[in-house]
């Protein structure tokens, strides 16, 4: 009778001795979401190394979902102070999707929740969820979603005294420091980040 063939008892590797300390399996994925899913893996991973950079203001990944048949809401065409005026008043001037106000290219846009407060001068609160777009080009005075030394943050894009990129707060309290990107510092610009929402209730 041959040896060969078959599966060898206790071949391969161990289980559970990969990156993230745990058994492994194979999925398919859409080709374009390939980096999202990298970037959310390794936004568990740091997660759960328990690492306390200071850049870290990012909490949970959100890939859209996009409904083939649009969410289409009446949007009002008069302003008012507080409360919605009665549909009766026939205000509504048009009817909005969501989804197509709030994203541009769905291929290349995912969420990320705010934690912190070191943006809350341009309303990001703790808890917003903000919407990224990777496949837009940033620009000095963009808020963006960075990479700093394999950690995440969202900051505005800002140059400093030596043309080098700075990540800058938005928290007038003197809390929060400029992030310098130096030389020697892993740094990406993920994404930039183009809304925001939440909600009160």
């Amino acid at each position: 009778m041959s040896n060969r063939g078959g599966k060898r008892e206790n071949a391969g590797r161990p289980r559970g001795q990969g990156k993230y300390g745990e058994p492994t399996v194979s999925i398919r994925i859409p080709e374009s979401q390939g980096n999202n899913i990298k970037m959310f893996l390794d936004a568990y991973q740091q997660k759960r190394s328990g690492s306390d950079h200071e850049a870290t203001n990012v909490d949970e990944f959100f890939t859209p979902t996009i409904s083939d048949q649009p969410t289409r809401l009446p949007l009002f065409s008069t302003r008012v102070a507080a409360g919605l005026p009665s549909p009766a008043d026939d205000h509504v001037e048009k009817h909005l999707d969501i989804s197509e106000f709030l994203i541009d290219h769905a291929a290349s846009t995912f969420f990320v929740t705010i934690k912190g407060d070191s943006m809350i001068d341009v309303g990001l609160l703790p808890d917003d969820k903000v919407i990224v777009d990777r496949s837009k080009t940033p620009s000095i005075g963009d808020i963006v979603l960075a990479v700093v030394d394999r950690e995440f943050t969202i900051k505005i894009l800002d140059y400093g005294a030596n043309k080098m990129p700075r990540l800058m707060p938005a928290n007038s309290s003197g809390t929060y420091r400029p992030i310098y990107i130096r030389p020697d510092t892993q740094f990406e610009i993920f994404g930039v980040v183009t809304g925001s929402f939440r909600r009160f209730k």
